[in-house]
């Protein structure tokens, strides 16, 4: 197994960016952006998360089953939010007796 050893100053450059990305989530909670804030925040988180995972869990340098295992894992997750959202927008039946 290849073990990949990153220099200091992609993780302070990664950190770098940590920190800039939170004080943006910081300024946008004092935004009112009506609906658009949730898609913010959660674009935000969603680049932080990709970043720790890429370079401080090491899986941009590590074996390609690695990214197989997380797009697996995220078009399970996708179904799953497709099965709620479908539960969520049927119409409920006129059973009799209730």
């Amino acid at each position: 197994m290849t073990v990949h050893v990153l220099p200091v100053k992609t993780y302070l450059l990664v950190f770098l960016a940590l920190m800039v990305l939170t004080a943006i989530t910081v300024g946008a909670a004092f935004l009112d952006l009506g609906a658009l804030n949730t898609v913010i925040m959660l674009g935000i988180a969603g680049t932080k998360a990709t970043l720790v995972v890429l370079y401080f869990m090491h899986v941009r340098y590590g074996s390609r089953l690695i990214p197989a295992v997380i797009l697996s894992g995220l078009f399970w997750l996708a179904i799953l939010f497709g099965i709620f959202f479908d539960y969520l927008n049927r119409g409920w039946l006129g059973v009799e007796g209730r």
